[in-house]
Order: C-alpha cells, then structure tokens, then sequence
C-alpha cells in the first residue's frame, strides 16, 4: 500500500519532467539551434558521459564541502536558537540582527570573505555557515516556542528542572520544526557551495561551470547544473528519511488522522 502511494505521488511531477524535456528536444532539432546557444537533452547526456571522469571528480570536490558545511551550519543554528531561547532579552536584541544577515547577498560576502580568509575552504565554510545556520535557528525556536501550557504547567508543578522542560518537552515538541528548517538548509547548502566556488576555488561543480561557460560549452555548464540539481534533491532526501525514521510518532498521527 506504501509503494503504491509512492508512485501515485511522484508519477505526476515524473510524466510532466519526461515532456518537457521531450518538448526541448524536439524543439532544438527542428528550429537547429546552436550547441553554445541551447544544446538539446541527449547532446547534455552524451557531453557529460564523455567528460564524467572529470566532472565526478568535481562533484566529490563539491560533496566534501558540502557536508562539513551542512553540518556546522546546523550546529551554529541549533546552539543559537538554544541561546536565544534561554537567554531573557537576548531574542529581542539578537533575532532582528539575524534577520538582516540574510538580507545581505552572497554574492557580495564571497568575495569580502575571500579577501580575508584567502582562498582555502575557510571562507566557503564561513560562507554556508552564514546561510545555513539561519532557516534551522527560526525553525528550532518556533518549535520550541510552540509548547502546550498545560503540558508545561504541569511539569513544572511536578517540580522539573528549566534544563529537564528543555530535553523533556520543549525539544521533542520542536524537532518537527527543526526538520523543517534543515531541509531548507539542506537545499541551500548545494547552491551555497557552488556559488563559493565559483567566487573562489580551483575544483568543484561551480569551479567546472565557470569554465565551461567562459569557453561556451553550454553542454557542460548544463551537465554540471543538472549534477547540482540531483545533489540538492539528495540532501533533501536524506534529510527526509531521516525525519521520516526519527520522528515516528508524526507518521502515527498522519495514520490515525486518515482513519
């Protein structure tokens, strides 16, 4: 019954890619456009089979940047959101300033961040630390802002601790939140490392893309694009079967809701 509702859900969104792509395809054949204007589909997949064993060696490049910056920008989003849940005053003061960081474009800061980090994987961690960090630290703070009063009420009548309402009802009640904002981050931790290295880099998928677009070969630049989609998705997923193996009692709920 699952499997079934697997494939009824990504059927749909499956078919609609499969006819788009036959739609480019067609209509790159018959109007005979350039390869370095819009290469067709098929062109895409044999550029890349014929450059794999230099574009899987810049998808692992990028794939080793991407999890330690995944990982710590999830660390500093959780530490910060404990921060300012435990500290009085400290939301009011920090929570504004955090929402300004992200106004600021990446663009703008690789460069800044390379200037003075130089172009080692220092600044590109900075760099995902800075855009990860914030989707997990809104999301961990409104869940566990989001607690039931009764429920806190009562444990604080049966005499618990403030570190026992965290560990015992505050944070359980949030993780739901937190998956939310890590699968955010999650999808933006591809896109932030592609960006940092095509700021400042000599390997990984953005670096292969610069190249590929200063030389033309606009086939590359969409195999490697279509690699980045694939990466995103990945993380994505990971993170979903994560939650989905973790947070068991939601898919209990969902069950017993469709009953």
């Amino acid at each position: 019954m699952g499997n079934k509702m697997n494939w009824r859900k990504w059927l749909p969104p499956a078919a609609v890619i499969l006819v788009l792509l036959a739609a480019w395809q067609i209509a790159v054949t018959v109007t005979g456009t350039g390869e370095w204007l819009l290469p067709s589909p098929l062109r895409i997949i044999e550029t890349a089979a014929e450059v794999w064993p230099r574009l899987s060696e810049h998808m692992l490049a990028t794939i080793e940047l991407v999890l330690p910056g995944f990982a710590g920008g999830v660390g500093a989003g959780f530490l910060l959101a404990a921060l300012l849940h435990f500290v009085p005053g400290a939301k009011s003061g920090i929570y504004p300033l955090l929402v300004l960081s992200q106004n600021v474009p990446i663009i703008a800061i690789g460069p800044l961040l390379t200037l003075w980090f130089g172009y080692g994987i220092v600044p590109k961690l900075i760099l995902m630390w800075l855009v990860c960090f914030f989707p997990v630290s809104v999301a961990l703070l409104a869940g566990l802002n989001d607690v039931d009063p009764k429920l806190r009420n009562y444990m604080e009548m049966i005499g618990s601790s403030r570190w026992q309402l965290f560990w015992r009802l505050e944070l359980p009640n949030a993780v739901s939140h937190l998956f939310s904002g890590l699968k955010i981050a999650a999808s933006y931790s591809v896109l932030t490392a592609v960006v940092a290295e095509w700021i400042g880099s000599q390997k990984g998928l953005g670096y292969f893309m610069l190249l590929a677009s200063n030389g033309f070969q606009t086939a590359r630049v969409f195999a490697a694009v279509f690699l980045i989609v694939i990466l995103s998705l990945l993380m994505y997923g990971l993170v979903s079967l994560a939650e989905r193996l973790l947070v068991r009692w939601k898919q209990v709920q969902k069950g017993s809701e469709r009953r």
